[in-house]
């Protein structure tokens, strides 16, 4: 489109300079040859008055010597014989005898210019011929100069009204750049990308329906994320409660029909969850001076997951939450990634498995650590794969994971600038790690105290680990006896 308008505004100016240049070159032209001859009319009138007076040739010699213009030899007289004087002949002539017979000023074309004859009277009543001689150099004196002004004029006048016009077509024709980028952004789910409202009236109206549009499809979005997060977070509990119970229902009728239709209302739940994991949802942080108190939202939770665990003979431990530790996540946010981590421990590992949760404070970072002495994942970065739900090990591989849980653990900690890694506990199962960044500190400062910190409690822990290896065996085996 831009160099659209540069073309047409380069055809329709050069029309124009053309139109208007080449009739004033040939009008230059003309009043240079004009000029010329003039001067050489003026010449020859000059010698006008000595002619009608006398046709002496000393005279006319005389005033052919004054009158002469120019270093050459550019002028001559030429007065015919009568009444019995011969005819005169002054200066160098360049035309014949035979053409001098007019009666008007006449222009004659000679090698290397043209001469101008001007027909005088005299006292014999003649008619005498005055003949001045033009060059051709005189004729086009000052013709290329103008012409070459007047290209040089059309040629700027081009190349400005070409810039004008690239200028003008760049206005126009960036915002709708702009307007396609961020299209192709919003498209790639980019979905902070706005146009800024400027340029033209109808581009800057496409911007304000472009942003309008954007906000609706973040607002839409985000109504899509709390939905998901409303079915994992709020239904999962439940149903894993359900689960758990319908389990020790025995055999009968009735227990049958209760645990089928408990697996079909998971099946539901897990098919209304997968509509919506192409989303890509974002977890939005908590604004500064904002977030909750993370060591009351792990009792609390722990007061919730206890009495389950407490139902199927897990250990449970619970290190670090006796003082506040404020963190820059929403207390609903950081509720639903330990529900998330809790609950894939109970659907994930066999009854009688102990689990932890531990709370450090790091340098510029909360560090959460929930284990568990299950068997562990064997592809930690699949598990971390959205929608995957299955990591290669027992924590991801039962049939109706949806693979979200450790998704939004994951959006809940890079909403901080920190991240969640998975590795192998001290308990011998799984070990996830969130490291959840304080306001004001860099994620490189976090990382730094974190390798420090981390070696530290792996050390502290090995007597743990220890102490726990022979209860987690006869549990571990009384399970799978009741099982």
């Amino acid at each position: 489109m831009r160099w659209a308008l540069v073309k047409v505004c380069l055809a329709v100016t050069t029309m124009v300079v053309v139109a208007f240049a080449v009739p004033l070159g040939l009008v230059i032209k003309e009043m240079a040859r004009d000029r010329a001859f003039s001067n050489a009319e003026r010449t020859a009138a000059a010698i006008g008055p000595t002619l009608s007076i006398t046709t002496d040739r000393d005279q006319l010699d005389r005033a052919l010597a004054t009158a002469q213009t120019g270093e050459e030899d550019r002028m001559s007289v030429y007065v015919p014989a009568g009444g019995g004087h011969q005819a005169i002949r002054l200066g160098k002539q360049r035309v014949g005898s035979d053409r001098l017979d007019i009666r008007q000023a006449t222009v004659v074309d000679v090698p290397g210019g043209s001469v101008w004859l001007q027909p005088i009277a005299v006292s014999t009543g003649k008619i005498a011929v005055v003949e001045v001689y033009v060059p051709e150099d005189e004729v086009t004196n000052g013709v290329t100069t103008a012409w070459v002004v007047l290209g040089g004029v059309g040629i700027a006048l081009i190349i400005g009204s070409v810039a004008v016009a690239d200028r003008l077509g760049g206005r126009m024709v960036q915002p709708a750049q702009r307007l396609v980028g961020a299209a192709h952004d919003l498209g790639d789910g980019k979905l902070g990308a706005r146009v800024p409202e400027d340029g033209p009236t109808e581009l800057r109206l496409a911007a304000v329906a472009f942003n309008s549009m954007a906000d609706q499809v973040v607002q839409l979005l985000a109504n899509e994320r709390e939905l998901a997060a409303d079915l994992s977070h709020r239904l999962r509990t439940p149903l894993t409660v359900l689960r758990l119970n319908a389990a020790s229902l025995g055999d009968g009728a009735a227990a049958e029909q209760t645990r089928a239709a408990v697996e079909q209302l998971e099946h539901e739940v897990d098919t209304i969850i997968r509509t919506a994991r192409d989303a890509k949802p974002q977890t939005v942080a908590a604004g500064p001076g904002a977030g909750c108190d993370a060591a009351e939202v792990i009792r609390e939770r722990m007061g919730f997951w206890s009495a389950l665990a407490e139902d199927e003979g897990r250990k449970v431990s619970v290190a670090g939450v006796d003082r506040p530790v404020r963190i820059p996540v929403a207390r609903g946010e950081l509720a639903a990634a330990l529900d998330a981590l809790l609950g894939n421990v109970f659907r994930h590992t066999p009854e009688g498995t102990a689990f932890a949760v531990d709370v450090h404070r790091a340098e510029g970072a909360v560090i959460v650590l929930v284990s568990d002495a299950g068997p562990g994942i064997l592809d930690p970065e699949a598990a971390m794969a959205r929608g995957k739900g299955g990591g290669g090990g027992a924590e991801e591989t039962e049939v109706g994971s949806t693979g979200l849980g450790l998704d939004i653990v994951r959006r809940v900690a890079e909403s901080t600038g920190g991240d969640v890694r998975i590795g192998s506990s001290v308990l011998g199962g799984t070990e996830v790690r969130i490291w959840l960044q304080l306001e004001g500190h860099g994620p490189a400062q976090g990382r730094r105290g974190h390798g420090r910190r981390g070696r530290d409690r792996k050390g502290a822990n090995g007597s743990r680990k220890k102490s726990v290896a022979h209860g987690l065996v006869s549990t571990f085996n009384r399970s799978r006896s009741l099982t």
